[in-house]
């Protein structure tokens, strides 16, 4: 792949002006976000950043959905220089306040109230131990409450058209880092994944390449813009290729499905469970879907019959699987022809412009079909982690980053995942640190000891088991552990949906708990139950 000299904003330039009422990114509802109208935006809200003192390098953070004022903010980032942050929304104060502080966050975009939550309120708790956060804006706040806590001001103000001379843009600079977003580590500590403008279009043209998007392409984004999927080929895609967008603010299959027919959706890269639901939907309703012609499906397992599902119900959509995540973005970008349903069913997809290596314990490689640990080196992988030690531990002196995945490559080019050597619960696609989830669960004062580990789920591909060990041969029932875990912070998608109580942990002879053994229990159990 050719390596880009444009970034975002010189490409959102470029069409704003060769095209600026055609269709970038179509929405749900009200206007659909046109090349000429959000390039304004981004001026207008670029004048406002400047002229409160932010400077290149700065890092600014963003807590918000699938919203346009997302992709302005985006471009206006890069037009000035500034680092962006995307933070899932779900995330509350215990994720959070790690995030902007490690961070250094000098500016945060949050929404007022959005789904009966009160952002404002919680920054306000946050904000005294943040002394990097000069500012805060709220976006789409009915409250109207600029002023009302420090420097909270507001979108919608910061870009109304004053007359204010945009500043000059940044040089473009390929190598410099454009996005940092964290992922759950196995220590239980937020990793801060850097990555630079190149890193991220490498990543999109791998998909764009491996999928042969072009202009009449329409890509249906339900994943959040704060995930790199959601990132990368939600907001980025449609300004550095000819595919447009089709921004979901949240997952709903009938409303999907309408959407789908409407823009004439060609493609969606998200979560298993999406597809799932998409198919199930489709043959009760009798839906052919005929634009859409491909869904690749990655983060959580993929049943091998889903993929042949779809390709029975659907009229012209190849499913398939893909292998990648926020370090190496789309490693792997699926089998597509209609002779190649197998290795779409059964493997983790083929791999595309990155160099694999499947290694044992002491790091040598081994022979192709071979499990051991994937390591990958490409033109995508991360510039590194916000920690100097992180990234030495992750990366090797030849450049290869550990995935913490076990698996093997087929003759066909293949990757097959078969287990996870990191200590991480894949839920609908979203990494979760069972590490993390014990920190917290150790806090309270009857819990003796606690593990984490994966458990099956239906639609979310796993699920969060605990298992405690209680002082005293106390209980704790479901009821009293989440009013518990409510008052900690931690978001609600990272509580325990399974809590098996146990009079000790099997360990190993270092004292090392045998998670292993646990999964393999409480699977039993669910499954049994089932």
């Amino acid at each position: 792949m050719r390596l880009r000299t444009k970034n975002l904003a010189d490409y959102a330039q470029e069409k704003a002006f060769n095209t600026p009422e055609a269709v970038a990114i179509y929405l749900e509802t009200g206007e659909h976000i046109t090349f000429g109208s959000i390039f304004k935006e981004a001026m207008a809200l670029a004048a406002s950043l400047s002229k409160l003192g932010l400077n290149a390098g700065d890092v600014i953070s963003f807590q918000l959905p699938n919203w346009r004022e997302a992709v302005a903010i985006d471009i206006a980032a890069v037009w000035l220089g500034l680092v962006v942050n995307p933070v899932i929304p779900i995330y509350r104060d215990h994720e959070l306040a790690f995030i902007l502080a490690d961070s250094r966050c000098r500016c945060l975009f949050i929404p007022g109230v959005y789904r009966g939550y009160d952002f404002p309120e919680m920054i306000e708790r946050l904000s005294p131990d943040l002394p990097d956060l000069a500012y805060v804006i709220t976006v789409r706040d009915q409250e109207r409450r600029e002023g009302a806590s420090g420097d909270v001001l507001r979108y919608e103000s910061l870009v109304e058209q004053r007359g204010e001379s945009v500043p000059a843009k940044q040089p473009t600079d390929m190598s410099a880092v454009k996005v940092v977003m964290y992922t759950s580590g196995t220590t239980g500590r937020a990793k801060a994944v850097r990555h630079s403008h190149q890193s991220l279009a490498r990543a999109i043209d791998n998909g764009v390449e491996g999928w042969d998007l072009a202009d009449g392409d329409v890509m249906l984004m339900p994943s959040p813009v704060t995930h790199i999927t959601g990132f990368a080929n939600g907001i980025e895609q449609a300004f550095i290729s000819d595919c447009k967008t089709a921004f979901m603010e949240r997952w709903d299959v009938d409303l999907a499905v309408t959407y789908i027919e409407r823009v004439g959706a060609t493609g969606c890269v998200s979560a298993t469970p999406f597809l799932q639901e998409l198919v199930e939907k489709a043959r009760r309703d009798f839906l052919a879907l005929p634009t859409l012609r491909f869904f690749a499906c990655g983060g959580a397992s993929v049943p091998p019959t889903l993929i042949t599902d779809a390709h029975e119900v659907f009229a012209n959509c190849r499913a398939f699987r893909v292998y990648g995540c926020t370090e190496a973005p789309l490693i792997s970008v699926g089998f597509m022809r209609p002779e190649e349903e197998s290795l779409a069913a059964t493997t983790d997809g083929r791999i595309n412009n990155w160099n694999v290596l499947i290694v044992d314990d002491e790091g040598q490689s081994l022979a192709q079909g071979e499990d051991g640990e994937i390591l990958v080196k490409g033109p995508a992988l991360m510039l590194g982690y916000g920690e100097e030690q992180q990234t030495r531990q992750a990366i090797n002196n030849q450049g290869y980053f550990a995935t913490g995945d076990i698996g093997h490559i087929t003759p066909e080019g293949a990757i097959v995942i078969t287990d996870r050597k990191k200590d991480i619960i894949i839920r609908g696609g979203e990494n979760i640190s069972a590490r993390e989830i014990e920190d917290v669960l150790h806090r309270h004062d009857m819990i003796s000891e606690a593990a984490v580990v994966a458990m099956p789920h239906p639609r979310l591909g796993e699920g969060v088991c605990a298992v405690l060990v209680m002082r005293h041969s106390a209980t704790l029932s479901m009821a009293e552990l989440q009013a518990f875990l409510q008052e900690t912070g931690l978001a609600k998608q990272k509580w325990p949906e399974r809590v098996e109580l146990r009079d000790e942990l099997q360990k190993t002879a270092s004292g090392k708990v045998r998670k292993d053994v646990l999964r393999q229990q409480v699977k039993a159990l669910v499954e049994s139950e089932a």
